[in-house]
This record gives structure tokens, C-alpha cells and sequence, in this order.
């Protein structure tokens, strides 16, 4: 087995930020092509880790994330509003 892909650090993927659901811990984004959960490029929602992640961001924003699966749910891990 190759123990390499676990410990290299989550690549970031680009996306726009369409709605935020802040009561729920919810985002909608539209991104590009998510290389670690072999997606194609899409507008989805996904869940967050944590909820305060949502105040770093706003509808409109280009952003970096990290997005996994947990617990079978997509939920963003990381999230940078683009400056």
C-alpha cells in the first residue's frame, strides 16, 4: 500500500461561494473540479465543519476550500475568501 497520499497535505480547490445557510451549516458552491473526491466541476452544497467558518465568506466570493467526506457527508474543511 502507499502510505504517501494520506499525509500530503489536502490540495485546495476554486469555487465561488452561491448562498450560505448559516443556521444549518450549509454552503452552496459553485467549483471547479474536485481532484481528491474525483468530482466534476458543479454547483453543490455541502456542510461545514464548523459553522463559524461561514462568517469568513459571503455570497459572491471566489474562494479556496478543502472539502472531504465525513461521515458520508461533503463538508468543507477549509475556507479562504480569494483577496
Amino acid at each position: 500500500a502507499d502510505s504517501t497520499q494520506a499525509e500530503a497535505p489536502m490540495s485546495m480547490s476554486e469555487g465561488q461561494v452561491k448562498k450560505i445557510d448559516k443556521d444549518a451549516g450549509k454552503i452552496t458552491i459553485k467549483h471547479g473540479e474536485l481532484k481528491n473526491l474525483d468530482m466534476p466541476p458543479m454547483t453543490m452544497v455541502f456542510r461545514v465543519k464548523d459553522p463559524a467558518m461561514l462568517d469568513q465568506v459571503n455570497a459572491g466570493n471566489s474562494i479556496s476550500f478543502v472539502a472531504e467526506k465525513l461521515g458520508g457527508q461533503l463538508t468543507v474543511t477549509r475556507i479562504e475568501a480569494k483577496k
